[in-house]
């Protein structure tokens, strides 16, 4: 059984995406188990015989590197990564530890594995923030990038850094820029998530400034599933976007889940929506152009937004025992101010 190293492995994509993988793949999941890494993710399948846990910061440069030359690994999927704009205003050191020297690390590592072992692949992920505000149209592969948070800049520089790495030592990897993802795992200090906490708690839900800005949303599944066929079918050197070519304002993400609440369950009094300052350099809109992954390797997102998020609201009412394997107050205190 050919193995695949997943770094990030407890967090909300890379969990998702581990599931899959296991059907066909010995998996090595890696991770140094922060604040958002979560056991809880794995539950399902942390006792399957083609799957290991390996507690590792991807900053450690000599143990990932001993990993790989102890799994052999033919695809190292890197979705560690600090991800939240807000956390990356307020203290944005570990967004450069782990976007960028942790990637760097992992090139190093990949660079000198590669001198020996010519069957391996590094997919990295992405975000499709390192476009910046798009006010018009979708960006393209591209695009020139122009970030506007520390986290969407520590996601630009590993993105240059892994093409610098393609060019200059010919390692066999490929960029993913993907869309907002959503679904189950996801820690609720993001939107989606935190707007269904707040809704089954009895609290108000919090909405940036007019709740006008845009985003791109795709479910989880549909970007695990194009992960898959890109590290199958994908070119090395060359930049994938990952999207569902559809936009939704905040403040319509919010009505969409309060009505399916509606059915669900009695929604309780201070459940109202509640417009709050907007945090520093908000970009009002993410869209990319995925035609090239939907034209060259014949995915497309399967998910329709409807189904997919009475799908993460369930998963939350059914999954109530995962609010308590986290900090609730990295979900109800406001961060990212100045």
């Amino acid at each position: 059984m050919q193995k695949i190293l997943v770094t990030g492995g407890l967090g909300f994509i890379a969990s998702n995406l581990i599931e899959k993988l296991l059907k066909k793949y010995y998996v090595i999941n890696v991770d140094k188990v922060s604040y958002a890494s979560n056991f809880y993710n794995t539950k399902d399948y942390k006792h399957k015989k083609n799957y290991k846990f390996i507690k590792l910061n991807i900053q450690n440069k000599k143990k990932f590197q001993k990993l790989l030359f102890k799994f052999k690994p033919v695809c190292i999927f890197n979705l560690a990564a600090e991800t939240h704009v807000d956390r990356s205003i307020d203290g944005p050191i570990s967004f450069i530890n782990s976007n960028i020297i942790g990637t760097f690390n992992i090139l190093e590592a990949v660079k000198n594995y590669y001198k020996f072992y010519k069957k391996i692949k590094l997919i990295h992920i992405s975000t499709d923030e390192v476009y910046g505000d798009v006010l018009y149209g979708r960006s393209k592969e591209n695009h020139s990038y122009n970030p506007s948070s520390p986290y969407a800049a520590s996601k630009a520089s590993s993105d240059h850094l892994v093409n610098s790495y393609i060019k200059t030592y010919n390692i066999p990897a490929i960029i993913t820029n993907c869309s907002n993802n959503y679904g189950p795992r996801q820690h609720p200090e993001k939107l989606i998530p935190k707007l269904i906490y707040n809704i089954i708690s009895n609290r108000s839900l919090p909405i940036y400034g007019d709740g006008k800005n845009s985003r791109e949303w795709i479910f989880v599944t549909d970007h695990c599933d194009a992960l898959i066929k890109i590290f199958k079918s994908g070119k090395v050197g060359e930049t994938y976007n990952v999207g569902s070519n559809i936009n939704v304002n905040n403040i319509d993400i919010c009505k969409s889940l309060l009505k399916i609440a509606q059915k669900n369950i009695n929604i309780g009094k201070k459940v109202k929506i509640k417009f709050i300052k907007d945090r520093p350099g908000h970009d009002r809109r993410y869209a990319i152009d995925s035609n090239k992954i939907i034209k060259r390797l014949k995915w497309k997102p399967k998910v329709k937004l409807i189904d997919g998020l009475n799908e993460t609201f369930n998963w939350y009412l059914n999954n109530k025992k995962y609010y308590r394997s986290i900090n609730i107050k990295d979900v109800t205190r406001r961060i990212g101010k100045i």
